[in-house]
């Protein structure tokens, strides 16, 4: 393999900004710029030095899928491809793509089939139009180095990088220049280009498309990362490549998105073979016998491969991109996103069932001013209480920063951290009798500021005002019998809270951190002040081939603590084996490690759709304590220190049962739910 001068802004040694030119718009040195990139594309696409080429690519798709309230959560791995391919190129612009390998891994049920071109690279760098999704995701968009781009496009100069390769290559300067279209309406991308300061070559582009370009209506955005590298220190042909393709459902604005991720990296040229027309003929990218893929001899398992790749993944997140490329769109929206859709935060805002308001059916919508404006109301119906409940919010987004103002008439469950998936919690209690949440009326509104810190965490700070009503068991449950609900009345109540979380790291990780800290104080109607302290995170470890998870949650208040803002411990989701929430108070601590081990079985298909091929056995201890009962509870402080033991098994990466043997209580408790990544959207 012949080894290239790489010139990639992500990868390779510092990167060291020398100069900035001011923020102008079609300035003439921007321009100028431009027309020496356009020549340069015009006389590469003629260069006869350069006759063909083969090359080998190295890609992983991933198929993710992201959930909850917000989509802050990051994307959950649902299916992994491996592909090997052998790349082939021929003046002035043939290529042709071999598909020699390729393997699967699904970590959860799907029938998902990819188009074509996700399969292979991106030659030419586009060319001079953009095509994706063999045509059915975008079509045509004008390349901005492309003849007569400049009549289409905005330019502007941005710093000059200085780029020092590894030895004994030479230093390259690349200059920065910002791509905007003229017209915002129209099938454009919106981007930034890196060009070489000697040749105007092009290094380095990364880019969003206009919502105009989405050809499919459930194209939320896709962006793009393009590197290419000096070979034989003559030829700029691609190196890496990164691309996201999001997308949203459009006849229900539900909190979830299927995102579609590729990565590849291209080397081992060889050059000037003298290949044949005629190996060009047919579709571009084809495909071995499957006989011949799965004999493709790997390196590596593939579980091992994916967590090879996926750090670099997250490393160079395409978030990066998606922010550079808003403040290029300045006031301009660039999501394909439908404005107007009705919306609902989980399948449980549009039909959910308790025993203090029984059946609630509910609808909301949603209306999107551009890619910063959001606004949202809600409505819903207990049967059971005759009560309307609901809420309006309105969200402002400025670069890092987002505010928003929210008022509602809501029901909440008493606990911090939910213990069981909600759409699951609604089934049974509506047929068993088995509620697992303790309920009160929260009537109020409130003002937040959140700041994004980096990539992963989040600030934030509330102030609002609240009114908390107790409410009574309404509903009767198709079979059993319903406990009775706490009285968490409590008046009104002014608060201030501040936040900050992390979320964790994503998919196909070999560790993980996950953790956020609130503190609220409040003054209660007459005077009472308090302040509550809560906290809850994981840690994940890599052990071998297995897993060790460390999770962790609890609290601590001062004296005045309300009794709706009160710690709770016991039974499901937290101490399986003592009765549910048979303990709390203002000071409470829980930890729980488990011990994560796979299992291969056999492959099966399920409604056409590919199955994983592994289980997970956890074997888990947990242990809690709370202190200091609040008046006007129900719940008890712990004698001493509970402890459950117990083993989870987990199936299709979707559902998990728990056992859980109670150390004090000496009984055995059971607990079937739907894994936590799909709370939010339940």
């Amino acid at each position: 393999m012949r080894l290239p001068l790489l010139v990639v802004l992500s990868v390779v040694a510092p990167v060291a900004p020398v100069a900035s030119a001011a923020q102008t718009w079609n300035s003439d040195s921007a321009l100028a710029l431009v027309a020496r990139a356009i020549a340069r594309r015009s006389r590469a696409a003629a260069d006869t030095s350069l006759r063909d080429y083969k090359a080998q690519a190295h890609g992983f798709l991933f198929f993710l899928g992201q959930f909850g309230e917000g989509l802050s959560e990051p994307p959950r791995l649902i299916k992994a491809d491996q592909l090997e391919l052998e790349v082939y190129w021929k003046a002035p612009g043939a290529s042709k793509q071999r598909i020699v390998g390729w393997r699967d891994r699904a970590e959860l049920p799907t029938d998902i089939n990819y188009h074509r071109d996700h399969l292979g690279i991106v030659q030419n760098n586009f060319g001079p139009g953009i095509r994706l999704g063999e045509g059915d995701e975008v079509r045509d968009v004008p390349h901005p180095l492309s003849p007569g781009a400049p009549l289409l496009y905005d330019y502007a100069l941005g710093d000059t990088l200085r780029i020092a390769l590894p030895p004994p290559a030479r230093e390259v300067r690349a200059i920065q220049l910002r791509v905007r279209p003229k017209d915002f309406d129209a099938p454009r991308i919106v981007g930034v280009l890196y060009l070489d300061a000697t040749t105007a070559a092009l290094v380095r582009v990364t880019f969003n498309f206009t919502p105009r370009a989405y050809l499919d209506r459930e194209l939320e955005d896709v962006s793009i990362v393009l590197d290419n590298a000096l070979w034989e220190n003559r030829w700029w042909l691609p190196y890496r490549q990164e691309i996201e393709i999001r997308r949203r459902t459009t006849w229900l604005d539900l909190p979830a998105r299927g995102i579609i991720r590729g990565r590849w990296q291209i080397d081992a040229y060889q050059f000037n073979l003298g290949l044949v027309a005629s190996w060009f003929v047919g579709e571009e990218i084809t495909a071995l016998p499957k006989a011949e893929r799965d004999s493709f001899p790997w390196p590596q398992p593939l579980a091992v491969a994916i967590q090879d790749v996926a750090e670099p993944v997250r490393q160079s997140d395409l978030e990066t991109v998606r922010a550079e490329v808003e403040r290029i769109a300045a006031r301009h929206a660039l999501s394909g996103v439908r404005p107007f859709a009705l919306g609902a935060r989980s399948v449980s805002d549009l039909v959910h069932a308790n025993r203090v308001e029984g059946l609630v059916p509910g609808a909301g919508v949603v209306w999107r001013g551009g890619d910063r404006l959001d606004l949202r109301a809600r409505g819903a119906y207990g049967f059971a209480d005759r009560r309307v409940t609901g809420a309006v919010r309105g969200t402002v987004a400025s670069g890092s920063d987002a505010f928003d103002v929210r008022g509602y008439r809501e029901v909440r469950d008493v606990a911090d951290v939910a213990v069981i998936a909600p759409l699951l919690n609604s089934l049974a209690a509506q047929e068993f009798g088995d509620d697992y949440g303790d309920y009160y009326q929260a009537d109020g509104g409130r003002l937040t500021w959140r700041r994004r810190l980096g990539a992963r965490s989040e600030g934030s700070a509330a102030i609002g005002r609240e009114w908390i009503g107790g409410l009574p068991v309404r509903a009767a449950p198709a079979s059993g019998a319903f406990r009775p609900n706490p009285a968490l009345a409590d008046g009104g109540v002014d608060l201030i809270q501040l936040g900050v979380r992390r979320t964790s790291e994503g998919f196909a990780v070999r560790r993980d951190v996950y953790a956020e800290l609130s503190l609220e104080a409040g003054r209660r109607d007459g005077g009472t002040t308090y302040l509550r302290l809560a906290g809850a995170g994981h840690i994940l470890l890599p052990v071998g081939g297995t897993r060790l998870l460390l999770r962790a949650q609890g609290g601590f208040a001062g004296s005045g603590l309300p009794p709706h803002r009160t710690f709770v411990l016991g039974g499901r989701g937290t101490l399986l084996g003592d009765p549910f929430r048979s303990w709390g108070g203002a000071r409470a601590l829980l930890g729980h490690v488990e011990w994560r081990l796979p299992a291969a079985v056999a492959a099966l298909r399920f409604a056409g759709a590919r199955v994983p091929t592994t289980i997970t056995l956890a074997p888990f201890v947990a242990a809690g304590w709370t202190d200091h009962p609040v008046a006007g509870t129900l719940w008890a402080a712990t004698p001493d220190l509970r402890l459950t033991v117990g083993a989870a098994l987990e199936w299709l990466g979707a559902f998990r049962l728990d056992a859980g043997y109670g150390v004090q209580s000496r009984r055995v408790h059971l607990a079937f739910d739907v894994t936590r990544d799909f709370w939010g959207i339940l």
